[in-house]
């Protein structure tokens, strides 16, 4: 018997990035967990914090699975963007990153029956164009940054902003699966 494989996330964009590289899960299980940064967190620990906690989250419902977990986190310096639930946190975020790098942290958990963890953060540099009030205009109408980390979602129309990129092109949509492969390999030889 085959140990199965759970995807902890209701990201359709995390599920085709698997099903990309030929592993997709046999489950998915989004789970329910404060995303809220602990005060002074760096990004980076909030990203691999987060990712531990949703693959926990799957294996106390699922504790003889494998479980994999992520979380991205937009960051310009210190400062932690948000999900852009509004247009005003879309146009923040936009105002924020115009003409100026920021990075991407993605924070995978991988979790095995036994409660065995790999943990990884992966850090891309992504650099946006300055932006006009057309293109911020034209994007809010887009309605493609709802709920995405940032405000913006790179392989959307939001591709577009993005003048260099220094790093994993797949962090940014939400699963760098140069890593998940590697994880994957770790794991299937323990």
């Amino acid at each position: 018997m085959t140990t199965p494989f759970i995807l902890a996330s209701a990201s359709p964009r995390r599920l085709a990035l698997l099903q990309q590289i030929g592993r997709p899960p046999d489950l998915v299980v989004p789970t329910d967990i404060d995303e809220t940064p602990e005060p002074n967190e760096p990004p980076a620990r909030l990203a691999a914090r987060l990712s531990v906690q949703k693959a926990m989250a799957a294996a106390r419902l699922h504790p003889a699975a494998l479980i994999l977990a992520a979380d991205t986190v937009v960051a310009c310096g210190r400062r932690i963007l948000p999900k852009a639930e509004t247009e005003r946190d879309v146009r923040d975020c936009l105002q924020l990153l115009s003409g100026r790098r920021h990075r991407v942290y993605g924070g995978i958990a991988l979790q095995a029956p036994g409660g065995r963890l790999w943990l990884k953060t992966v850090l891309t540099v992504v650099k946006f164009a300055r932006l006009s009030d057309a293109e911020v205009q034209a994007y809010v109408a887009s309605g493609d940054w709802r709920g995405k980390a940032g405000g913006y979602a790179i392989q959307g129309p939001a591709g577009a902003f993005v003048s260099a990129i220094n790093g994993s092109y797949t962090n940014v949509v939400g699963l760098c699966i140069h890593t998940v492969a590697k994880l994957l390999v770790a794991a299937s030889h323990p």
